[in-house]
Formats: structure tokens, sequence, C-alpha cells
């Protein structure tokens, strides 16, 4: 029978979350990871079994983590156009400051999409699918309760939507929203 871990899986996935975010999966070294985790290479491929595995596990938190804050959020919302205010909102807000600087691991695996394998290429795709659905929902909704023009066009919306959002993660690693009230507000402007 094997030793016992002697560390926090949740602790060595959030630091290898850091070092994802920042230099994506192709730029994320075995060196590094161990860096931050303060884990061998042994621990690393015994907890994980692959540099790949142990992305994965890290993209799975990652996205659990921002999607129970996002929750939080639109649980506040009444309305499909506040939804979508309040995505806006908490994506600014993701993509500012210090947290923004660190980047997105989606964004950066969306950018690296072609040269993942294809289980985590699929795993991306369906976290941007999942998304899109989600911005659907919301525009759907704002029809029905009447936040949202009638005739807006549904399909076309959720997908530039979701270019801003994925775009102010990508961007706020370079700098933040000069006006973030007022870019919420433009974006809502194509709702009326």
């Amino acid at each position: 029978m094997g030793r016992p871990r002697a560390f926090d899986v949740d602790w060595a996935l959030d630091r290898a979350i850091s070092v994802f975010r920042e230099r994506g999966y192709g730029g994320a070294s075995i060196d590094a990871l161990q860096a931050a985790t303060g884990l061998t290479t042994g621990s690393i491929y015994k907890a994980f079994g692959s540099k790949q595995k142990f992305f994965a596990a890290a993209y799975a938190r990652y996205v659990a983590g921002r999607r129970a804050v996002m929750a939080g959020q639109l649980d506040k919302a009444m309305t499909g156009r506040q939804r979508i205010a309040a995505t806006l909102h908490s994506y600014i807000d993701a993509a500012s400051g210090d947290h923004g600087r660190r980047g997105c691991l989606v964004v950066a695996s969306l950018i690296e999409a072609s040269t993942l394998d294809a289980p985590l290429r699929d795993t991306v795709a369906t976290t941007l699918a999942e998304n899109r659905a989600g911005l659907f929902a919301m525009l759907e909704d704002g029809k029905q309760d009447g936040s949202v023009r009638a005739d807006v066009p549904v399909e076309p919306c959720a997908d530039l939507l979701l270019s801003l959002l994925q775009g102010l993660r990508a961007t706020g690693k370079l700098r933040d929203p000069v006006d973030r009230d007022g870019l919420v507000e433009l974006t809502l402007k194509i709702l009326d």
C-alpha cells in the first residue's frame, strides 16, 4: 500500500491554475508547475498521471470556480437584460487589475486550441458552447420578459456577446477598460 498524499490537491490545483493562466498549457513547464506548487515531478505525476491530466483537473476547477462566482451574481438579476449586464460586469471585474493581468484559463486555452490534443480541445470547446448557451438563454429570457427588444436576432447576438466577453479577458492581460459602466451601457444598447 502506498503512502498517503502529503499535500492538499485543491491547493496544488489552485497554484497550477495560476501558472496555466499566465503561461497557457504549452508554456507551463513541469519546472514552473513544481515551483508554484512545491511538489516534486514524481509527486505531480503520481497524483495526476501527466501534465495533460494535471491541466485538465486545474481547468475543471477553474471553470467550476468561475461558474460559482457568476451564479452568485446572476441570482440577484431579475430579467434577462439584468443577467446580461451582471455577466458583463463580472467579466470586466475579472479582466481588471492584478487578477486580469494573470489572464483567463479559458481564453489561454482558446488561443492554444489548435495545438491541444483532442480531449483538451473538446473540453475547451464544451466550455465555450456552454457559455454561449447561457448567453442565448439570457437573451431569450429577456425577449420573454420584455427587457430585450422582441426582434433582436438571438444567434448572432449571443455570438457577439461571447466574443466581447472573451475579448475583455484577453485584453485584460495588458489593460483595464477605461469606462466600465460606459462599456456595459453601450453593449446593452444592442438589446434596445
